[in-house]
């Protein structure tokens, strides 16, 4: 299989896994349960999960009003596409 093709399963599957991680803290939230840790959910977002962190920011509605969220996933994404532009012009 192609490394293209593995990225682009890889990414889809840890942007799923990231979204939906999103909305089990935010019901874990309401329902007073553990939570999932916030180092946890940025990291989902760091491995490459970032729009699925940012979705699930969005229809959940969880983590819009933490400084961290609210400017550290955005930031993420905006570095994983200069990487993805710069892999891609500039490499073979």
């Amino acid at each position: 299989m192609e490394i293209q093709k593995i990225v682009i399963i890889y990414l889809v599957i840890i942007n799923v896994v990231t979204f939906f991680m999103y909305g089990i803290d935010k019901w874990k939230a309401k329902k007073s349960k553990q939570r999932i840790r916030e180092t946890a959910l940025l990291g989902l977002a760091v491995l490459g999960g970032s729009i699925g962190a940012w979705s699930g920011m969005k229809v959940w509605h969880h983590k819009t009003l933490h400084k961290k969220f609210r400017f550290g996933v955005p930031a993420i994404i905006i570095i994983q596409l200069l990487l993805i532009g710069y892999f891609t012009l500039y490499q073979k």
